[in-house]
Formats: C-alpha cells, structure tokens, sequence
C-alpha cells in the first residue's frame, strides 16, 4: 500500500469542492479514530451474536412495527448496536470527508470511501439478516464484511501516519505476506468456530457447518501464523531493527488471546469469555494488518 508523505494533491482540490482544509496531522488522529471505531463495532456486533439478541428487533431499523424502542434485555442489545453502528457510519463518512478536505493522494480518497461504503453496506445486510431470520451465511458474511472494513481503515491510518519506515530485506516482506494470509485463516475458522459452537447467534438459528473442523483449522492456522511470525520476529531482534516495536505489540495481544482461547476452551465456551475472544481476536488483526503494512511501505524497502 503506498505511503502519503503528506504533500497536498494539486488534483484533489477541483474533486473536492471544498472550502475548509484539514492539516495531516488532524487527518491521521480522525483516521485512527476511525480504525477503533471499527474494532469496537465488531464487539458490539458479537455481543448481539453471543447474547442470542439477533432477533431482539424483529424489524428495521425500528424494533417492532409499532414502537421504534426497545423494550426487553435482547432487544436492547441488538438496538444498542444499531445505533452504534449509526455513530460508526457517521465516522467513516466523515473520514472521508477529512480526505477530501486533506487533500489526500487520489488513491487514499477512494480507500477513505471504499471504507465509508462499505461501513454504510452493512445497515442494509443487517435488515436482511434479520429479515432471513438470522441465517448464518448471512450472519457470517456480515461478520466478515466488518472485517475486510477494518482492514482498510488500519491500512488507512497506517499509511497516513507521519513516520518514515525502516527498510527491510524483501524476503521479509514476503514471509510478512505469509503472517497476514495465515491470521486471514484464523479469523475465518475462528468465525466458523464460533458459529458451530453453543452461541450461533439466536436459539432459532441452526449452527454452521461443525466446531471440530472449524478449530482443526484453527489451530493449524496458529501454527503457521506462529513459526512464520517467529521468523519475522528473530531477524528484527538481531537488526534491532525500529519495526521491533510493532511486532512486540503484536506478540504481546497473540499472548494474551492465546490465554483467554485455552480458557473458554477449558471452560465450555461461556459467552462473555468468547465475547472477550472475538474482541481481542479483532484487535490482534488490527495490529497484524498495521504491522505488515508499515513493512510493505514504499520507504520500507531495503
């Protein structure tokens, strides 16, 4: 993903028609707001999930057909994350305004508003969920779009961020590269995980496909993420390289869900220790995604 060095695109001004400027800095603080945004939004999402809540409002965008407002303890959780992915638009919205406003490069203007988009997609997938009854495609491709968002929102807020990169070999991009697909399958099969397992997302939804398959997989994707990270890990140790930093973040946040993975395993998966999971499992992607990213920008290369 290119880098932004921060200059104004000449191009962007006739494009954005606007009058009121946005300085870099105030743009990469909006941009990271943003990102956090799209972690929490995934925890409020398996909140309605693990709390069996998918159908606390039977329609939308109000609960019932005569009163907008919730008025039990499921319908309040599913209304709560209504509204917070209301709030959740409206920030990307006004991302990608900053962006404009920026004047940032043409090509981060249109990521800003891919993620606006694709952030804006999801109110409408969520009343299709609902009105399928909370079928577990569905509810998994709304899942998963939540993802793909959040990955372009970090790699938003990475590549504005005002730090020059520290060039590494390109063999160690690529074994990057590898990191990133293997966390890609951690996050499916732990999707998966959780959708064959005791929290579907509502009693009347059937579980998809099987848990034993789904954590087959994961824990082989573990294994692969693991050694491929380790390598990564040992040559910025030696180089003392300044990408260390990130990658002690990372191995940290993989520490401690490792920790609380073993014990919902060990404890029969109560929700709000698989709610905890899901939530540190959207934050490890986050920081894997910055990671790799800050290694494959264009000043990262050796």
């Amino acid at each position: 993903m290119a880098g932004y060095s921060g200059r104004v695109d000449a191009s962007a001004q006739p494009l954005a028609r606007v009058r009121v400027s946005l300085s870099p800095q105030r743009f990469t603080r909006l941009a990271w707001a943003n990102a956090v945004m799209l972690v929490l939004i995934v925890a409020t999402g398996a909140t309605v999930r693990l709390t069996g809540s998918g159908l606390g409002c039977e329609h939308w965008p109000g609960c019932q057909v005569h009163h907008f407002e919730p008025k039990s303890y499921h319908s309040y959780v599913e209304f709560s994350n209504r509204v917070f992915a209301f709030l959740t638009i409206l920030l990307t919205l006004a991302t990608f305004v900053g962006a404009l406003a920026a004047r940032l490069p043409k090509r981060l203007r249109w990521l800003a508003f891919t993620i606006f988009i694709g952030t804006m997609l999801q109110a409408p997938l969520g009343a299709i969920t609902v009105y399928s009854h909370l079928n577990p495609w569905l509810v998994l491709t709304h899942f998963l779009l939540s993802v793909i968002v959040l990955t372009l929102g970090v790699g938003l807020a990475v590549v504005v961020t005002h730090t020059r990169a520290e060039p590494v070999p390109g063999w160690l991009r690529r074994v990057s590269l590898l990191v990133w697909a293997s966390a890609v399958v951690l996050v499916v099969s732990g999707t998966i995980a959780t959708a064959a397992g005791p929290h579907p997302g509502s009693a009347v939804v059937r579980r998809l496909w099987s848990f034993e398959p789904a954590v087959y997989w994961h824990v082989r994707a573990t294994a692969v993420f693991g050694l491929s990270f380790l390598a990564v890990l040992a040559w910025l140790v030696r180089q003392r390289s300044a990408h260390l930093r990130g990658a002690l973040v990372v191995l940290a946040l993989l520490v401690a869900q490792m920790i609380v993975g073993e014990t919902q395993y060990r404890t029969h998966l109560p929700w709000w220790l698989v709610l905890v999971h899901v939530t540190m499992a959207a934050t490890v992607w986050a920081a894997v995604t910055a990671f790799v990213v800050r290694l494959w920008r264009p000043d990262a290369t050796a």
